[in-house]
């Protein structure tokens, strides 16, 4: 990938002109413009949230967005959102196999394939996961999500995400945050798998730090946004594709939606490599609560619950003793919802695999599984480095309801439960 230069830091407000001169000074809406342009203001907050957490942007572009045509419905069936749409389920684990890229042509768009949800997006409340099959990129249209913000955790290819405020690069290990409303493109070289946690509830933060102090997890400067770029115009239309009310519409408009030639403001798409992550964990023995991996939270209503977390295992050192060292046996109020970018996962040596998925809803208990165990019981408890390893998991307060493709499709492994058949009674008097 071509090396790109970006802005650094979570919150800050950036200012960023592709062309010297583009913004103006002073005034945010002046009569005029600098160089004919249009200012146009994107708000990702209400108008009189706190200041700490008001989020806008201000842009100066060739057309306002306002320029447009009317809306239709497209229809991409596999694209759900809210709990109405999934399934009722028995409460059992969920686990499914990756799932292979198909031949026939899918973009971003059309090769979004909903696996589990929650909530409600007009109720501005849950989430929905994703998995993103596809091998062409979206040549020509744009997706811009009102319903929510859009996480993407990219598995298998590179990625060129083009935005309003310029450009970001993505390989495997690195994730994007796009705010909601903000325009998009996803390019791709070759085929590629992604993740996609679609946040319908409070925009996502850094989590407080609390007992840890002023250093750890995820640091704000680590988060990198684009530079501002614009596309010149085009002899083609773009094709506009909008989720709005749970649903999919577009329209056709003669102009490119990427002509933001300056901006300044907060409201940013981000891009955030997990090895900068500062992992923090017991040196003494047992290991902390999952929590301690978190990089970005949404929160709730309810302190300290959140609407959903974005929470990472990356590589570490495992250091405890007398300590039984993956994860414990759990069950948790919170539903959590997992992925495998690369490796392999302490807990499922050989049944969790890269492009895979699993489902532990709200207490359904889950764990180690019969191999894990034995092995973890038996270790001699040296100093121990996990490599090569980058598990992430959606961990939502509400509970999730797996799609239909989800139940039907052919990766869904139907003897999940069966990992934990050889965990036998072994209690001596």
């Amino acid at each position: 990938m071509t090396p790109r230069p970006y802005l650094a830091g979570f919150g800050n407000q950036f200012v960023s002109e592709a062309v010297a001169g583009a913004l103006p000074q002073g005034r945010n809406s002046p009569q005029r413009a600098p160089m004919g342009l249009y200012a146009e203001l994107i708000s990702g907050s209400a108008f009189t949230a706190p200041r700490h957490h008001n989020q806008r942007t201000w842009v100066y572009r060739r057309q306002p967005s306002v320029v447009t045509g009317a809306y239709t419905p497209y229809e991409q069936p596999c694209w759900k959102s809210g709990a109405a749409q999934g399934e009722a389920v028995a409460p059992d684990p969920l686990r499914w196999d990756p799932l292979a890229i198909p031949d026939e042509p899918l973009d971003f768009i059309d090769g979004l394939r909903t696996i589990a949800l929650n909530g409600d997006p007009d109720a501005q409340s849950g989430m929905a996961a994703h998995l993103v099959l596809m091998n062409r990129s979206m040549q020509g249209r744009a997706l811009v999500n009102a319903d929510g913000e859009m996480l993407i955790v990219p598995q298998q290819g590179e990625l060129e995400i083009v935005t309003e405020l310029g450009v970001l690069e993505l390989r495997p290990g690195e994730i994007a945050l796009l705010p909601r409303g903000i325009a998009f493109s996803v390019n791709v070289r070759g085929p590629s798998r992604a993740y996609v946690c679609e946040n319908h509830g409070a925009a996502f933060r850094l989590p407080e730090l609390g007992p840890i102090g002023s250093n750890g997890l995820a640091n704000p400067r680590d988060f990198l946004a684009p530079v501002a770029a614009f596309e010149e115009p085009q002899q083609r239309p773009y094709e506009i594709v909008r989720r709005f009310g749970a649903r999919l519409w577009r329209t056709t408009q003669a102009r490119t939606p990427f002509d933001v030639v300056a901006w300044h403001g907060n409201l940013a798409p981000f891009k955030y490599d997990t090895a900068n992550f500062m992992v923090i964990g017991s040196v003494s023995f047992d290991h902390p609560d999952p929590s301690i991996f978190t990089v970005l939270s949404s929160p709730s209503d309810t302190p300290g619950t959140a609407n959903c977390d974005f929470v990472i295992f990356p590589p570490r050192w495992l250091v405890g003793e007398d300590t039984f060292r993956p994860p414990w046996y759990h069950r948790n109020v919170m539903s959590e919802f997992m992925g495998l970018v690369h490796g392999q996962y302490d807990a499922k040596p050989g049944g969790f695999k890269p492009g895979g998925m699993s489902l532990h809803d709200c207490m359904i208990a889950h764990g180690p599984d019969a191999e894990a165990f034995d092995k973890a019981s038996r270790a001699e408890l040296a100093p121990h480095k996990l490599e090569d390893t980058l598990a992430f998991m959606f961990e939502s307060r509400w509970r999730f309801r797996p799609t239909a493709f989800a139940m039907q499709c052919d990766a869904l492994d139907r003897d999940y439960a069966g990992c934990w058949a050889g965990l036998n009674d072994h209690f001596t008097r």
